[in-house]
């Protein structure tokens, strides 16, 4: 059998998940610049409705229901938009799907100002969240193409998750301020504005999407993620995710203002999306030993311990110490879930895997908004963190009762991975 490499040289390189390595990577640069940009709105878009909401109806109810019907639409479209990029490429969904969503908001924020009834509302938040762009499925697409069987995909999982969670330190941040500061209705208008930009930015860099697969294998490559039982399995496992970011979001919104300091909820939010990005960054740099399986059953029972002590917190400090502790153990369930995509979803469908991951975290925090706003209204400050407890309890029961999907098996990994095992892997660097 040939080996994977061809020199000594390359095989220490490759076995080291190094994050230089990775942006190394011929390429890379040009999807990732914008792919920031571009996803940095989506981590305020919550957060802004709920604040803008809030202002002009007085109930935290309403606002998360008006966030919830977001995150439906959102969860309910995304898929069909990851599986419309694979067949016609990403730049064809992009563009007009930048297009409505900035409009959508724009519509949105102006029927909240306006004193609109909660069914108006709704009927904005449809499109709103349907037209989200998909710009991080997008570019965990793009670095498999760049990397299709290396042992960087790793470590590309894991920079993309802590990307992801820069985003959500920066965006609640932004977000809080502009909207206590500026405006009720600025967080929401500054979000359909970077959506505007950093959309079209990112449809821009046409060289690094991947193919169209409209030639050869046309059956294979069509075929939904959805029909693979590992993915089913990680959809459960990422709406218990979910449930702690809409549970956080609205909780934390809700006991700041309690205690006269509103400013205060984008600095907790913040230290839990830090702890969150500190432990990707971790993650990142280890070379991993045990079954990636393995790893998630053990990421996720800290998750659910941790998240479960929320209720419990009565002071700012110990809420924000929980938070660090919550957020560092999202990371890690996070990335290996994306990680076993590689193994268990075919090529020509990774984009539409991404967007049903993607799409479960959303209804997640859609489902967790709505019920941690109910808790906050009707009973104390605080009610709203039993959510996240909740969720990732019943995704943790899942987790354990199904674990042997999450397992490929070897003919699979033959299928998914095609001749990589007897080809060598080319890096391609600057």
């Amino acid at each position: 059998m040939a080996s994977t490499v061809t020199t000594s040289k390359d095989s220490a390189a490759t076995s080291r998940p190094g994050y230089g390595r990775l942006l190394r990577t011929r390429g890379a640069w040009t999807f990732l610049l914008p792919g920031f940009a571009a996803r940095q709105p989506f981590a305020m878009l919550t957060l802004s409705i709920v604040l803008l909401v809030q202002h002009t109806t007085g109930s935290y109810g309403a606002a998360g229901a008006v966030a919830a019907v977001t995150g439906v639409s959102m969860a309910v479209f995304a898929p069909y938009s990851g599986r419309l990029a694979d067949r016609y490429g990403q730049r064809a969904v992009l563009v007009p799907g930048v297009l409505l969503h900035t409009l959508s908001g724009l519509a949105l924020t102006a029927l909240a100002l306006n004193g609109a009834p909660l069914w108006a509302l709704f009927a904005a938040a449809v499109p709103t969240g349907a037209s989200v762009p998909q710009v991080g499925p997008m570019v965990r697409a793009r670095w498999g193409v760049k990397l299709k069987n290396s042992p960087l995909m790793t470590t590309a999982a894991a920079f993309e998750s802590v990307t992801d969670e820069l985003t959500f330190v920066v965006g609640p941040l932004l977000a809080t301020a502009l909207c206590t500061v500026v405006d009720p209705a600025a967080g929401l208008m500054t979000e359909a504005a970077l959506t505007l930009v950093g959309g079209l930015l990112f449809a821009a860099q046409k060289g690094t999407q991947p193919e169209v697969a409209a030639r050869g294998n046309a059956r294979v490559e069509h075929v939904s993620a959805l029909r693979v039982p590992g993915v089913r399995v990680l959809i459960v496992i990422f709406l218990g995710i979910g449930s702690v970011f809409g549970g956080m979001q609205v909780s934390l919104a809700a006991y700041t203002e309690s205690i006269g300091e509103p400013g205060l909820n984008g600095i907790l939010y913040g230290v839990f999306a830090a702890g969150n990005m500190i432990s990707g960054i971790a993650c990142g740099a280890i070379a991993w030993k045990a079954a990636p399986e393995r790893r998630l059953v053990i990421g996720y029972v800290a998750l659910a311990v941790t998240a479960s002590a929320l209720w419990t917190a009565h002071s700012a400090l110990l809420l924000g110490g929980l938070g660090l502790l919550v957020g560092m153990c999202i990371a890690p369930s996070l990335i290996t879930g994306y990680t076993l995509v590689d193994d268990l979803v075919p090529a020509g469908a990774r984009t539409e895997a991404f967007t049903w991951l993607t799409g479960a975290v959303a209804l997640g925090q859609a489902a967790a908004v709505t019920v941690s706003g109910q808790l906050e209204d009707r009973f104390w400050s605080g009610a709203g963190f039993l959510v996240p407890m909740g969720g990732t309890v019943l995704a943790l029961v899942t987790l354990l009762a199904l674990r042997s999907r999450l397992v490929p098996p070897r003919a699979t990994r033959e299928v998914t991975r095609g001749t990589a095992r007897r080809d060598p892997v080319a890096i391609s660097e600057q």
